[in-house]
């Protein structure tokens, strides 16, 4: 039960933080992804702000257990892949044409019209194909 209530305060914090930091604004994000444009750089230090505690955290977590129990989870691999390129590839094309990413959609369904509701269904939609998606070129792959 720990675990749920330490889960809610988290996501809630970091939903609140990505509202007020302007992350959920579809125009900011997209102001800021248009570099040959009419560049906006204010979330570049809200990322800033984001990565250095988080990198702090990292090195501070090394040789300990959360305090709700169970690991943390290992550093991702530094292997570039063609699924990492793919994966990357999708998200910055999603991110890019409807100015939100996984968190920010999430958050945004608390105000959001119907437009923020399609764009997670289609997200979700996405997720949930892209274990089938990936068995499929690995399977094209090894065919080759």
């Amino acid at each position: 039960m720990m675990r749920i209530l330490l889960a809610l305060f988290a996501g809630s914090l970091f939903g609140t933080g990505l509202m007020l930091s302007g992350m959920t604004d579809t125009a900011k994000v997209q102001g800021f992804l248009d570099i040959l444009g009419d560049w906006d750089p204010t979330l570049a230090f809200v990322m800033g702000g984001a990565l250095l505690p988080m990198a702090l955290a990292w090195r501070l977590a090394e040789g300990r257990k959360p305090a709700a129990g169970g690991s943390f989870p290992a550093p991702p691999s530094a292997d570039l892949d063609r699924r990492l390129v793919l994966g990357s590839v999708l998200f910055g094309t999603g991110w890019a044409l409807a100015g939100l990413c996984p968190g920010p959609a999430m958050a945004s369904l608390s105000y959001n019209s119907w437009q923020g509701l399609l764009f997670f269904a289609a997200m979700a939609c996405g997720m949930m194909a892209a274990p089938w998606f990936i068995r499929h070129l690995d399977r094209a792959a090894a065919n080759a």
